[in-house]
């Protein structure tokens, strides 16, 4: 009895975490449209940048869309590092999936990438969500008083520019993003029950695309800070 309910609570637990993520990959989608407009710098891309981050702060809908997002990280990470915990006791190894193919040393270190994005998480949210909530204030150098969700673009534009160390981190947490999204899209889909010979090859390409367009697409704009603007 007690084995089989540890057995139906990690099945639940993996389909929650498989669930959760491919939501989170949509956000970033989202998130990544609206930091391309910060390239290249033109008025036109601050009002649109500007247009975006207000209504993000202040529409309703996101409002609550945005505890909703902070629920989907927290229930993520929770369940990836109980996941974990349970396979390192139950077999000694890390993370795997069933194939013993390339992905596999992907799935061997997809906690530690996500710890590194969780890192970077972390310092994301001090240099701009927290500034956003007021419980930290704006670097006195970026001249922003009182940031608000429309002075983002500069805050972003300051960081990019005058800090190397931000931008390095910024680079070597979107490669661990790449790493974890290559194996964690397919994953997820194998946990849903899609795993076919004929449905499995595309939801690889489509997951090996996105481990690189989602994340280069982020890497691209420290990239330009640092070499071209």
């Amino acid at each position: 009895m007690s084995q089989s309910f540890l057995a139906f609570s990690s099945v639940t637990k993996k389909i929650t975490m498989a669930i959760v993520g491919l939501f989170l990959i949509v956000f970033l989608l989202v998130h990544l449209g609206i930091n391309l407009f910060l390239l290249p710098i033109h008025d036109e891309h601050k009002e649109w940048f500007a247009a975006a981050a207000h209504f993000m702060g202040t529409n309703w809908f996101i409002k609550a869309f945005e505890i909703v997002l902070m629920a989907a990280f927290l229930i993520h990470i929770l369940m990836g590092i109980i996941l974990q915990i349970e396979n390192w006791m139950a077999r000694g190894q890390g993370y795997k999936v069933a194939s013993k193919s390339k992905t596999s040393f992907m799935s061997r270190y997809i906690i530690w990438t996500g710890i590194t994005i969780f890192l970077f998480l972390i310092l994301h949210f001090y240099n701009f969500y927290f500034i956003k909530l007021g419980i930290l204030e704006a670097p006195l150098a970026a001249n922003i008083a009182h940031p608000q969700e429309e002075h983002f673009f500069e805050l972003a534009v300051w960081l990019f520019t005058t800090d190397n160390v931000f931008n390095i981190l910024y680079l070597i947490s979107f490669v661990a993003l790449g790493i974890h999204l290559n194996h964690a899209f397919q994953s997820a889909f194998q946990t849903l029950g899609l795993n076919h010979k004929k449905y499995t090859p595309f939801i690889k390409g489509i997951g090996q695309a996105f481990s690189i367009i989602i994340p280069a697409g982020f890497m691209i704009i420290p990239l330009y800070f640092m070499f071209i603007a």
